[in-house]
């Protein structure tokens, strides 16, 4: 499935349950990564209700799903450079949304071998981030304590999907498991 908006980790065995029961909420396919699941979603905000939904009616669903993460933009690079580029633009238009905050970005890559470092990527954003708020004059500080929020990027091969979380919303969201 080239057109993903939702990546899922699977714990061990649950690979098959999981597809089970996370075909109730979208199109769920496979990967050629272990224990990794794509799907294609018509609405993140009613997929998150619905997965917490399921997860209060199927309890074991949130033993079988080690992580799942909707995104809210996605985009296709074929490069370190195309990845940046677009990365860093989506990044930027939620520099409101991070104005005087504590975040930090967290890059789950999957593919793309030893081309991309998810560390040097982290960095990268969390630097130009911190500089658009400076220029913005509502500096935002890095923090991996108790964040105000989180840049969540995944990668399948040379598709990302980038979202911003806030601490409700992985409160609110078990499955979602961020760092």
């Amino acid at each position: 499935m080239r057109d993903w908006n939702v990546v899922v980790s699977v714990h061990g065995e649950g690979f098959v349950r999981a597809c089970q029961l996370l075909g109730r909420l979208g199109r769920v396919e496979r990967t050629h990564f272990y224990n990794v699941l794509v799907m294609k979603v018509a609405d993140r905000q009613q997929f998150l209700s619905e997965l917490a939904n399921l997860a209060s009616v199927v309890p074991e669903i949130l033993s079988v799903l080690s992580r799942v993460v909707p995104a809210s933009e996605t985009f296709e690079f074929d490069s370190v450079e195309a990845f940046e580029a677009k990365a860093r633009d989506i990044a930027l238009a939620w520099v409101p949304a991070l104005a005087n905050k504590s975040f930090h970005v967290r890059f789950h890559r999957r593919g793309f071998g030893a081309e991309m470092s998810s560390q040097l990527e982290e960095r990268f954003l969390d630097e130009a981030l911190l500089a658009a708020l400076d220029e913005a004059g509502a500096p935002g500080r890095i923090s991996f304590e108790d964040p105000d929020a989180i840049i969540d990027i995944e990668t399948v091969d040379t598709r990302a999907g980038m979202s911003i979380w806030t601490r409700e919303d992985w409160q609110s969201y078990p499955f979602l498991k961020l760092d």
